[in-house]
Formats: structure tokens, sequence, C-alpha cells
């Protein structure tokens, strides 16, 4: 764990303190469980020693019930520094604090009773303590109950929940509907444990496209064809170790599947619901995704299913142009097929070819929607050879140190939102042209060396 210093670089005591307050709160999950375990251990004693046969079980009943107790109490006080960091829905926090509080009072006013002082300040007779104790388990499974609503949402152990019925499994990703079958289940098992009613953190539930669209305390969570806008698409597509990633606190992050999935439902769908996939305008592009999701089988899983760990970007085209692989072939360019669907291209001109620009110009830009990888290096291009990159929207890494490039070739990059990585190595682009590529979200790492100062 980190910790914060003070100018003289020493540790600040008072965060040191801060953080380990802050921890502590975790502790209640583990905590929770004990009292629970004593007070039903000394129950079971205390009904058992009515027969002659476990009689002397009667005398575990008041330490058991100190354990329990004591459990309680660390229960009740690592559990209210747990409510100070999360949002909780107000009434059933109540609930739970309530009724934990009134169990570690009862529990404490029991074994107090049993003991050797106690019993004459409060008397209770053998067969009323014993109601008292099978009373005292109904109100731990009460605050249980309230607990397990905070934690899994208010519908998590009741009646409806029981009566639900789960919604069938579409038998093809042409009866599939992109929200009900897709996004709402992604949400529900990613999000809603955070962003639920009885624990919307950040005021967010993700329960219904309504709350989605009404958003939380910093905005709407999804904008209506414009993912980059909504919190919910730029949050999940931050760096893992960005305080605002999301999910937090460690749990499972979405796979990059269903990222490709949320952001093609908010562009191209719209985030709109009640529609199946093949109702929406290009949705060939998304239908290997969905598929995967889904776990169908079909003519996509063959090649899709040999690389899941890769980004897959709905926007790239299924199939390519062969005919325009070969005509850049016979002019010089190596081209590699990277995945065959959707079909994403690697695409390399030799250092030193001494190819010009127009005539591979036309080509690259008819398969541009292709073209993954792009390597230009050291072939003595300039801003305006290479003016076609703006084109290159589903260009992810590009390569084009040692050639004459200055500051226009950073403006071509700005709009690529799928860039993430640049080499401008031994060019003419200087801190001022690279200033210009960070608004541009996308990019993560620029290679920048012997370039004008």
């Amino acid at each position: 764990m980190e910790r914060e210093q003070n100018a003289t670089g020493e540790i600040d005591p008072g965060m040191t303190l801060l953080d380990i307050f802050t921890f502590s709160g975790r502790l209640h999950p583990l905590v929770v469980h004990l009292p629970i375990g004593f007070i039903l251990l000394a129950t079971v004693f205390d009904l058992l020693a009515y027969s002659t046969k476990y009689s002397h079980l009667r005398q575990a009943v008041s330490v058991t019930l100190f354990f329990g107790f004591v459990a309680a109490v660390l229960a009740c006080t690592f559990g209210y520094i747990l409510s100070l960091s999360g949002d909780y829905e107000k009434k059933t926090l109540s609930n739970h604090q309530f009724s934990g509080i009134l169990l570690a009072v009862i529990a404490g006013l029991l074994f107090y009773s049993t003991t050797a002082g106690g019993d004459k300040v409060l008397r209770i007779p053998r067969k009323l303590f014993s109601v008292f104790m099978v009373m005292v388990i109904g109100l731990v499974s009460y605050a249980g109950h309230q607990g397990a609503n905070l934690t899994h949402g208010n519908d998590y152990l009741t009646l409806q929940t029981l009566l639900k019925e789960e919604r069938k499994k579409p038998d093809s990703v042409e009866h599939a509907m992109i929200y009900e079958d897709v996004v709402h289940p992604i949400l529900e098992k990613k999000c809603a444990p955070c962003h639920r009613d009885g624990k919307m953190k950040g005021n967010l539930s993700v329960e219904t496209l309504k709350s989605l669209l009404k958003g939380g305390k910093a905005g709407p969570a999804v904008v209506p064809g414009k993912p980059e806008e909504g919190e919910l698409y730029k949050r999940v597509t931050l760096d893992p170790d960005h305080e605002d990633y999301m999910p937090a606190d460690g749990k499972p992050p979405l796979t990059k599947n269903e990222v490709a999935l949320i952001r093609w439902w908010i562009a191209k769908a719209g985030a709109t619901q009640g529609k199946l996939v093949t109702q929406i305008q290009q949705s060939d592009s998304i239908k290997p995704a969905v598929a995967r999701y889904l776990g169908l089988a079909g003519p996509f899983d063959e090649e899709d299913n040999k690389d899941l760990s890769r980004p897959v970007n709905p926007d790239i085209p299924l199939a390519v142009n062969v005919d325009l692989i070969d005509s850049l072939k016979r002019k010089g360019l190596m081209v590699r097929m990277m995945q065959l669907k959707p079909a994403m291209l690697d695409v390399t001109l030799p250092s030193g070819s001494g190819v010009k620009a127009d005539i591979i110009k036309n080509e690259l830009i008819k398969v541009g929607r292709n073209i993954i990888w792009l390597n230009l290096s050291g072939n003595n291009f300039n801003d305006k050879d290479l003016d076609f990159l703006a084109a290159m929207q589903n260009l992810e890494k590009l390569r084009i140190e040692n050639n004459p490039v200055g500051a226009d070739v950073c403006r071509y990059l700005v709009g690529l939102k799928h860039l993430e990585s640049v080499n401008l190595n031994n060019t003419k682009v200087n801190k001022e042209d690279i200033s210009v590529l960070k608004k541009n979200p996308a990019i993560k790492r620029v290679y920048v060396w012997k370039g004008r100062s």
C-alpha cells in the first residue's frame, strides 16, 4: 500500500491512520459471520440442555454468548466504517444498522444475565431466556437479510425473484435482441453489483435503460450515438490503474468483446431497446461479437474464437477486397492478414523502397478500414504525402519514423479513435506538435527522439 509523503519525504502519519481506518471497514464481511455462528451455537446449547443427557451444555451457553456479543460489537463497528465509503440505499442501510446494533445489545444483556453478578440484577427465568434466544435467531436472520439486500439488491431474496422467469437464450444471432439479450446481461453481471437499487454508487443504476440515460453524479451514463460522451463507455475503457476505472475494487472487468458490444450498441443502435440485432443497420460487423458473447455456434466461431484476448472493433469490415491487396503487394508493400473475421491487415512499406505516396495512396484508402497496423517508416514521406492517414479510422499502431513529417501529421491522427501507438522518432515534430495528440484519449504511447526541440 502506497503512503502519502510530506514535503520532507517522510510518511504522513495522518494519512497512514486514515488508510487503516478505511481498510478496517472491509473487515465487516469477514467478522459479520462470527456473531451468527456463536449466537446460533449458544441457542443450540441452551435448547439441548433441557435434556438430561446434554444438561452439561448449559455451562457453555454463557461463554458462547460472550463471544457472540463481542463479535457483534466488532461487526457493528466495522460495518459503520464500511457504510461511510459506499453509496447505499438509506432505508435498507438504516434497517441493517438498527437490527445489528439491537442484536449486539440483546446478546450483551443475555450474556450479562448468565454471569455471577448479573443474574441478580437481570434475572431471567430459564424458559423465557430460551424464548429470547430463539427470538435473537430471528433477529440475526432479519439483519442478515438486510445485509444481503445491501450487497445484492432489494430483490435478492424475495418471492418476486423466486417466481421470476429467466429470459430464454436466443438460438441464433438473428433472434437476439441487442439490449435485452446482450447489453443488459453484461451490465447486470459486471456493473449492477455496485450500481442498482439498494447500492447506487455515484447515484447510478444500470438496471434499466431509463436509469442509464438518466445517469448519476458524473452525468449521463449513456449518450445515444456518442459512446465517448457517456460515463459508462468512458470509464470501462480507461487504463485499469486509473482511479475512475470501472468496475472498481478488483471486480472482474468487462472483456474486450463486451466493451465492443456496448460501444456498437451506443454508436450504431442508438442505445435503444426492443430491437433485434439484425434490425439495425450495419449489423454484419457486430454479428461475430454477438455470437461469441452468446456462445452460439456458427460461421464466426472457427476464426473468431482463436484469439478472444484481442480487442474486437465492430467497425472493422468482415471481409476485404483481395484484388486491392494483390495490387498493394505488386507495388512493393508487404501485407499480412492478422485475422480473417473481421479482416485485419498489417501493412508495411519497406524502408527506403523509393515508392511514391501517390502510387499507393488510393489503394490504402480503399482498404483503410481493414488496416490495423501500418508501417511507412524511412520512405521520405512528408505531411502532404500522408494526408490519407485521417481515413485510417481503425488504425491501432502507426510507424512513420525517419520521415520528414511535422505538425500536420499530428493533426491527421487526432480523429483516429482506435489509435494506441505512434512512432515519430527522427521526424520534424516538436513538443507543441506532440501536445496536439493529447486531444486523442485513445493514444497511449508516442515515441519521439531526435526531433526538433
